[in-house]
């Protein structure tokens, strides 16, 4: 069929209303064009930039029911507000942004009368509630607000591990000084970095006890001394003695708090109150949100006795088990195959907390190649479908520019084990012991204004912290 056409080769009107039904213009947008200033101020037409959107809830825990619900501090308060109790559950993050997802109303709380699953948080039955910052807080309330109010910044320097030498220099002693976060006469509290060895031997030089008996000493005859060991791959908090008396009676705490008690009701008081809690990142998710592991556990030996390997212990005992309780709680949802939880061990037993989770919960610690190298390996190759949590959308990871930033965390294609030591609390032992090692049972008299208790709180290492940030946003 050929089109007629009207005076120098143009078609005619008909032809012209004819081929108008067979491209017809493209409708109007329906969305008002706004103008939209960017960073740069320039002007530029658009729609309007989506507002807020939900993130990844973070669960805390129930809030404690007692006369000091948050021990650290010198006196008691009568009540505790929420953003109070917020601040004293993440004291290694600034306080303006903890008060800024208060103003943003993206704080909740349970109702008492439902229970927070995650099948309940994905179908939006929830039963949520948003909290302000002057409310006051009852025995048993949670709170859930978004992982976002975690996230820190990624500071690459001082990220270097000390080099072999017997004698430290002056850039390694500076190293060591910065990972000092409490110093008094009679302890030193230390944020250790993952793959630094605690306890040294013959072919082992840069470990944190002979480090620090050479660089930590501050004057004193005798280096500071451990009280307790992390593993090799783990990463933060270490109590030090500087004395033998302190080393002694916090060794014996350590150990068993029958051990560590003496005639002062304050002391014993203290010591109760005593207690580590670990953030670690497993693959899966337990089964309970939160529960208490009670799992005996043994040495076997490989390799004709030159390794070892710590296992759950057969329910008869006759293999020498040993007592291990860990109390666990999930802290948010199944992102990637991965969730995070809290872990507070009652018992201090190797790889106590390994074992449990890769043994007892089904869900070994991501970077644990000893005690779940098969976990890793279907996790590594399997996809792991994730949903944002109020709207059901899909959810993806927030993958950072750059291959340094990912090494180590869950985005390596071997991370490091994500196991860390995060909070402890413990007697303030400078209190009861004078600088000459004389014991004063209600304190000396110089100190009695102290905190009977000292709280620390660490932050974590840099691969853990990327992970952190990483499964805390999502990109649909």
């Amino acid at each position: 069929m050929m089109l007629r056409s009207g005076g120098r080769g143009r078609p005619g009107p008909a032809a012209l209303r004819w081929l108008s039904r067979l491209a017809p213009p493209a409708p109007a947008p329906a969305e008002p064009v706004v103008v939209r200033v960017d960073s740069s101020n320039v002007a530029r037409l658009g729609a309007p930039k989506p507002g807020l959107r939900p993130r990844q809830l973070l669960s805390l825990p129930p809030f404690p029911a007692g006369a000091d619900p948050l021990p650290g501090r010198k006196v008691a308060p009568r009540r505790v507000t929420a953003v109070s109790w917020v601040k004293h559950y993440f004291a290694d993050v600034p306080q303006e942004a903890v008060q800024a997802h208060f103003n943003r109303r993206m704080v909740f709380s349970e109702c008492s009368e439902h229970e927070v699953s995650d099948e309940s948080i994905r179908t939006q039955k929830h039963h949520l509630k948003k909290i302000k910052h002057n409310d006051v807080m009852e025995p048993g309330m949670r709170i859930h607000l978004p992982v976002s109010v975690a996230e820190g910044e990624i500071k690459r320097r001082y990220e270097t591990i000390p080099t072999a030498t017997l004698h430290p220099n002056k850039d390694e002693i500076e190293y060591l000084k910065r990972l000092v976060i409490h110093r008094d006469s009679a302890i030193l509290v230390l944020n250790k970095p993952p793959k630094v060895p605690m306890k040294g031997h013959l072919p082992v030089h840069n470990s944190m006890d002979v480090l620090a008996a050479a660089a930590l000493s501050y004057g004193n005859e005798e280096g500071p001394k451990l009280v307790h060991r992390l593993d090799r791959e783990s990463s933060g908090l270490i109590l030090m003695g500087r004395t033998k008396e302190s080393f002694t009676r916090l060794h014996w705490l350590f150990t068993s708090i029958n051990l560590a008690r003496t005639t002062s009701q304050t002391w014993n008081k203290a010591c109760e109150a005593y207690m580590q809690k670990y953030w670690a990142l497993v693959i899966g998710t337990p089964k309970e949100r939160e529960g208490v592991i009670s799992a005996p556990i043994s040495k076997v030996l490989l390799d004709d006795g030159k390794a070892e390997r710590v296992i759950l212990a057969h329910p008869s005992g006759i293999d020498g088990a040993q007592e291990a309780i860990t109390e666990y709680r999930v802290m948010g949802p199944t992102i990637n195959g991965c969730s995070w939880i809290e872990l507070r061990p009652l018992t201090g037993r190797k790889h106590q907390l390994r074992v449990h989770c890769a043994e007892a919960l089904g869900t070994p610690i991501v970077g644990d190649y000893r005690y779940g190298w098969f976990v890793h390996q279907r996790w590594k190759q399997n996809p792991h479908p994730d949903f944002e949590p109020f709207t059901g959308e899909p959810y993806k990871l927030r993958r950072p520019e750059g291959l340094e930033v990912q090494k180590g965390s869950v985005l390596s294609k071997v991370p490091l084990l994500h196991l860390h030591c995060r909070e402890m609390v413990i007697p303030n032992i400078a209190k009861f012991l004078s600088s000459t090692g004389e014991w004063h049972d209600h304190g000396a008299p110089w100190a009695k204004e102290k905190p009977s208790l000292l709280r620390f709180i660490a932050p974590m290492s840099p691969h853990m912290k990327i992970s952190w940030n990483v499964m805390s946003s999502y990109l649909v």
